[in-house]
């Protein structure tokens, strides 16, 4: 292999530490504990003998979600991008060290937009869980741009994403007051549109002379498969991890757990359906299975039906096949768009589809269907909006995620299309070595394979 000169032992370095120590220092001055992780916090009623229990702490409600959300992050989507047959250590390396950075950027970006309290912003186990949401966007973003970006840009695009996530993530939440527990629009609409015009502008003429690393080989496959598995089993928690508690959260993972089977099997029918052969496609199992989970997030928590969520992830499944077999190749040849994970069809289309999903639930909506709960789903509805205009705010909502992103994107891939960041040439795309030091590569190690004892040595050649 061509060797090629990155100079990753400053850029790396010096981006890294730079950007840990703002972040200390940012922390140190403006991050506190809420009460219930407070000491004086929680127990502050203690002389008048009604501190609450300590299973009332949010701890013990919302933790085990942060642990589900949590994995997903960190293992499903790592190793769900491991299907590149040479970049495996970059796959879960490299998202790895994007979601470490996110999720402490993220905890201020929201906190200064949304959580700050005295001056101070307070972290407890929901601001663990919305850090982790936002970098599930960038994770996504990342996913577009797999195998040919450097660390250094990963990590200055991330830097602008949670930004413009967070902004994005208050003007629908806050201004509008749109609904979207499962982050379809904030997170899914948000971070694949965003992935896909950083893609675009870095867009690669000469990428066809990597073509042979861009494949998949049958353990990349398996690899990829626990990724999916993963994600599949914990997206119910995902979807319903900030919603109210009781039958809100509840309803919310039903929901998400019927319209992914839903979309399981529509992903099989259709991944036979449209080869020749009639066989499966694993590059459809691995995403498009896990569609219905995105197309349920925005109308989770509303009182969409078990029937409808099977609906819903039935058509998500359908499309993100359809997007797979037909619209791929057509974004990379007509619209120059090489979307390396396919992020379009299992985030883009499914999360648009889920904020539609939601515009029509919104409409559908009605008191006598949510008697007094509501409040807990529609607040500004229990308030007085009309339904109608809930829907209107929905609506605008989708609009303001697209521009958003698409318009960010833009920007933020102008920025890493400085020849500064060490990005692999054209030639090298898709390769861990020109980033990692791959084992039994260098010239004196020594390789498992060339040890053999002489009884092994006397089977070989008889």
């Amino acid at each position: 292999m061509a060797e090629h000169n990155t100079n990753m032992r400053l850029k790396l370095p010096i981006v890294c530490i730079v950007l840990e120590v703002i972040l200390i220092i940012l922390f140190g001055t403006v991050v506190e504990y809420q009460p219930d992780a407070h000491a004086r916090g929680w127990h502050h009623s203690d002389v008048n003998k009604t501190k609450k229990p300590d299973y009332e702490n949010e701890f013990y409600y919302r933790y085990p979600s942060f642990q589900d959300v949590h994995v997903m992050i960190f293992i499903g989507f790592g190793f769900l991008m491991t299907f590149l047959q040479r970049y495996g250590f970059s796959s879960v390396g490299f998202n790895f060290l994007i979601a470490a950075f996110s999720l402490q950027w993220a905890t201020l970006m929201q906190g200064f937009l949304h959580g700050m309290h005295g001056n101070k912003i307070e972290v407890g186990v929901e601001s663990m869980i919305n850090a982790d949401f936002c970098t599930g966007s960038v994770l996504i973003s990342f996913g577009a741009v797999l195998g040919k970006t450097s660390p250094v840009q990963l990590l200055v695009m991330a830097i602008f994403e949670v930004a413009l996530f967070a902004i994005n993530e208050f003007i629908l939440l806050s201004v509008f007051y749109a609904k979207d527990a499962g982050g379809s629009m904030t997170i899914h609409t948000f971070g694949a549109y965003f992935g896909l015009m950083v893609a675009r502008v870095l867009y690669r003429e000469n990428l066809d002379k990597s073509k042979s690393r861009s494949t998949s080989v049958y353990h990349s496959d398996l690899f990829a498969m626990i990724g999916t598995i993963y994600l599949w089993m914990f997206w119910p928690s995902f979807n319903s991890a900030i919603t109210a508690h009781g039958d809100d959260q509840h309803r919310t993972a039903l929901n998400t757990y019927y319209s992914l089977a839903a979309c399981t099997l529509a992903t099989y029918a259709f991944s036979a359906l449209v080869n020749h052969e009639g066989k499966l496609d694993m590059v459809h199992i691995q995403n498009a299975a896990l569609a219905g989970g995105v197309a349920v997030g925005t109308a989770g928590e509303m009182m969409l039906t078990p029937c409808g969520s099977m609906i819903v992830g039935f058509l998500a499944g359908t499309i993100s096949v359809l997007g797979y077999k037909y619209l791929s190749p057509v974004l990379e040849s007509k619209l120059k768009i090489q979307d390396t994970c396919g992020v379009h069809n299992l985030h883009g289309m499914p999360g648009v589809l889920g904020a539609i999903v939601g515009i029509v639930t919104s409409v559908a909506a009605s008191n006598e269907v949510y008697g007094n709960g509501l409040g807990d789903v529609f607040e500004k509805v229990s308030e007085g909006r009309d339904f109608s205009t809930q829907a209107v705010m929905q609506t605008a909502s989708l609009g303001v995620t697209l521009g958003t992103a698409l318009l960010g994107g833009l920007i933020v891939g102008l920025i890493l299309k400085l020849p500064i960041y060490g990005a692999p040439p054209d030639t090298l795309c898709y390769e861990d070595a020109i980033y990692w030091e791959l084992p039994g590569e260098e010239s004196g190690s020594e390789e498992l394979a060339s040890v053999k004892t002489p009884d092994e040595s006397e089977k070989l050649n008889s």
